[in-house]
């Protein structure tokens, strides 16, 4: 079959949510700027599926991921095997360019189905997990998420120590077209450092689950002083198969101007790199810093599962 042309944004990949319950059941901050949305009950009567997820239902269990197409390496060169070579071979200049464009860029098919299966299957147990949010108890939307503990499972651990040498170049790179003196080092392990001596010790790599109905406010991830400004959501889940509805969806506030919302249509083992909170953007007098939130739009039905890659931790 003749492959079809994608009308999804070219070259290839954000995040997630906040707050977290101590032992005491208190919230603690997590997301400055936060939206928060309505508050939901979990009293709400179930609704009657429609025939549209009735057939979703029915359908084969064997759809496989799309072979990978964004982001591959300059010149046609085969994709590694090795996660950490495969993100590292990932054509970076085309995503840098992306994230600076748009604030957010696509990479189609990191993760093989078998992959994102395992990740999503992890849910239940746990003792992998330190910290599991209900976020319409919290008015963060509906559904839930849990942080991962330390030591970070297999391939949390590789994902999130691959991506962030080459995020840490784009990010250095903004904050010297925004004028900010920070500057991120080379490796994931030294940035942590920094955030564990300032008190931010805790892990912010999570899993959310969504059910029919569940859905995710605008917000942005910030759990203390040490931010870095870029982040990752791998999706697990397969839309049509898995779950209907649930998208991605980003909106960036411009000076004088009204906010606009982008929807990135993403597959399973899809990864979206997207600005935790600002972006450089050109502008009529120079270069500004553009506002960004992410959110979830609702899930008509099914399930639908995320991992997402945040390379701050927590205070």
């Amino acid at each position: 079959m003749a492959a079809r042309p994608d009308p999804r944004q070219q070259c290839g990949p954000v995040g997630v949510e906040r707050g977290e319950v101590t032992a005491s059941g208190k919230v603690g901050v997590g997301h400055g700027g936060t939206v928060r949305g309505k508050r939901h009950s979990n009293s709400k009567p179930p609704r009657r599926r429609s025939a549209a997820c009735r057939r979703r239902k029915r359908r084969s269990a064997s759809a496989s991921a799309p072979a990978y197409r964004d982001g591959l390496p300059p010149g046609g060169a085969p994709m590694p095997t090795d996660l950490s070579a495969r993100i590292g071979a990932l054509d970076w200049p085309c995503l840098e360019q992306q994230l600076t464009e748009r604030g957010h860029a696509l990479v189609q098919a990191l993760l093989d189905p078998d992959t994102c299966a395992a990740l999503a299957a992890l849910y239940p147990h746990t003792t992998l997990f330190r910290s599991r949010i209900d976020m319409a108890r919290h008015g963060f939307g509906q559904g839930e998420y849990q942080y991962f503990a330390y030591p970070l499972p297999e391939p949390v651990a590789t994902l999130r120590d691959a991506f962030y040498p080459p995020l840490s170049v784009i990010a250095n790179r903004w904050h010297a077209a925004l004028g900010l003196p920070l500057r991120y080092p080379a490796a994931l392990a030294d940035w942590l450092a920094r955030c564990h001596a300032a008190g931010q010790r805790r892990p912010t790599p999570l899993l959310l689950q969504y059910g029919e109905g569940d859905y995710n406010c605008l917000h942005q991830d910030l759990y203390g002083e040490h931010v870095f400004p870029l982040q990752v959501a791998i999706l697990l889940s397969r839309p049509g198969a898995d779950f209907d509805g649930g998208e991605f969806v980003l909106t960036e506030q411009r000076p004088r101007r009204q906010s606009r919302a982008a929807v990135v249509q993403l597959r399973q083992g899809d990864a979206v790199i997207f600005a935790v909170h600002h972006r450089p953007a050109q502008g009529g007098r120079g270069i500004h810093r553009a506002t960004l939130r992410h959110g979830v739009s609702e899930v008509r039905c099914g399930r639908r599962h995320t991992l997402g890659l945040i390379f701050h931790d927590a205070s």
